[in-house]
């Protein structure tokens, strides 16, 4: 039985919002990160308390607080109190098997989505990522540490284009825009294996090739489970109506909006080209099959005459005058071989050979 179905079960007969750690096991202590930063001024550092984490709600500056590990639940439950979240949604950040979703609050936005890469064994990594959107304030939980938001930091650190310019919902954005170019970035990967798949469907494919193509079905389908949703959670954002989202940023949604229609329509296609490869993959054994049972039937219909004729003279009947005759034996053999090479050219005037 998977762990997390084990963690379920420890959840019933709790009260909602119980804080309990639904996911792969985890060893080590949460880290925490924090940049702050405004058209001038940019900090960066390592978080040891939760009362570093000071907000000001009049400050023109945006505070950018990164938690990787949600599996400290206590962690998290101070977080959460510090930042006012409500226990469910402190909840569903340690639940990691959440699918993407939204939630509006009052003074935040609840955000999931699923950040996925590939590993160093070429293993989908299917990671939880959840956001809370404050008026100032982005505070993203990670499962563990590495991401693809390396380079927004990097942008703010060297102040490059407009973010160090504007809010904390142009930050979510940005957050939410590198989650899902990333997925093309996974989609190409996907892309380039299921090239190499069709150039072994028509060299020499094997019974690896099925595991090959039934292991990125499978890919896809965890791509699709997480993308899917996340058209949804993109379309609320661009046309909600949360005053944390400013008309100057859901211009920029609305792209991420048609980014992931576009990742959801790769995936069908690609998909489709699996199913039509693991089609072509039993037609091309089948139609090899058959050659083979071509063969052997037209070598199991020229020996059957000549067995016949060898059957019969194989009885040894004393009235049988072939068996006393000095050139039976010579003429039998040449009666065979007529026979015999008289329905090979047969059956290769009738191209069954």
């Amino acid at each position: 039985m998977p762990l997390y179905i084990q963690k379920y079960q420890q959840k019933v007969g709790l009260p909602p919002g119980a804080l309990v750690h639904i996911g792969s096991e985890r060893s080590g202590s949460s880290k925490i990160s924090s940049i702050s930063y405004s058209e001038e001024h940019f900090e960066e550092k390592e978080v040891n308390k939760i009362e570093e984490f000071v907000i000001d709600d009049d400050s023109k500056g945006v505070k950018w607080i990164n938690v990787n590990g949600v599996h400290q639940t206590e962690v998290i439950e101070n977080i959460g109190n510090h930042f006012g979240v409500h226990k469910l949604v402190q909840a569903d950040i340690v639940n990691t098997k959440h699918r993407p979703k939204l939630e509006d609050f009052d003074d935040h936005i609840f955000v999931v989505l699923k950040m996925i890469y590939f590993d160093e064994n070429e293993k989908i990594i299917n990671e939880q990522i959840s956001l809370i959107v404050g008026k100032n304030y982005v505070v993203s939980f990670q499962e563990i540490e590495g991401d693809v938001f390396e380079p927004i930091r990097n942008r703010l650190r060297n102040s490059n284009g407009q973010i160090r310019k504007r809010g904390s919902d142009y930050l979510a954005y940005t957050l939410i825009d590198t989650i899902i170019d990333n997925y093309f970035v996974v989609l190409e990967r996907i892309g380039e294996k299921i090239e190499d798949i069709e150039e072994q469907l028509l060299e020499n494919p094997t019974e690896d090739t099925t595991l090959e193509i039934h292991s990125l079905k499978r890919d896809l389908i965890l791509l699709k489970r997480s993308v899917g949703p996340l058209r949804e959670v993109t379309s609320v954002l661009e046309r909600g109506e949360s005053k944390l989202i400013h008309k100057s940023t859901r211009i920029f949604l609305r792209d991420v909006y048609d980014h992931t229609i576009q990742v959801i329509d790769t995936i069908e296609s690609s998909r489709d080209l699996l199913s039509g490869m693991l089609d072509v993959y039993l037609t091309t054994v089948s139609n090899k099959m058959n050659s083979v049972m071509k063969v052997l039937t037209v070598i199991a219909t020229i020996f059957m005459p000549l067995t016949f004729i060898a059957g019969v003279y194989g009885m040894n009947f004393q009235n049988m005058p072939e068996l006393t005759w000095k050139y039976g034996y010579y003429f039998a053999l040449a009666l065979m071989f007529t026979i015999g090479m008289l329905m090979l050219i047969f059956f290769k005037r009738k191209k069954w050979l």
